[in-house]
């Protein structure tokens, strides 16, 4: 599966191992390829810049789904869905990370630096790349709701 990836600087803050090139790695290991989306280092940066440019490669089709990092989490799901047809949730448990793809067909999962430690993050990731979208009545209709 093709996976956007973006962060602001919240996924290269101290203390290493930074989080963005961390979980990049992590993806791929998974057996997916990720669009990297920015940004690239530490220098404070805009979080919507990279939350909008991870929905316009979903909504481009170049990416199936997207992954962003920032500080908590909050801010970049805020921007992501202003975009219609972006269902994008903060996850801070693996079992928000299932019932946000079995429920709700999320496709952006918006994670937090500061909240989250490296090893919840590869635990959240992992269960939401895996977690299918149910293809039961009530949880399809709702979704189409969303527009």
């Amino acid at each position: 599966m093709k996976i956007a990836f973006g962060s602001d600087h919240a996924g290269y803050e101290d203390p290493p191992p930074y989080y963005k090139p961390d979980l990049v790695d992590f993806i791929e290991a998974h057996g997916h390829q990720v669009l990297d989306c920015g940004t690239t280092g530490p220098e404070a940066v805009d979080y919507p810049d990279f939350a909008n440019a991870v929905c316009l490669q979903i909504l481009a089709g170049e990416a199936e789904r997207g992954v962003l990092l920032c500080g908590t989490g909050i801010g970049v799901a805020m921007s992501a869905n202003r975009h219609k047809k972006i269902r994008a949730a903060v996850c801070t448990s693996v079992q928000m990370a299932r019932l946000s793809r079995e429920h709700n067909d999320a496709n952006v999962l918006c994670i937090g630096r500061r909240v989250l430690s490296l090893d919840e993050c590869h635990a959240i990731i992992l269960a939401w790349l895996e977690e299918p979208a149910s293809t039961k009545e009530r949880h399809k209709r709702r979704v189409s709701k969303m527009g």
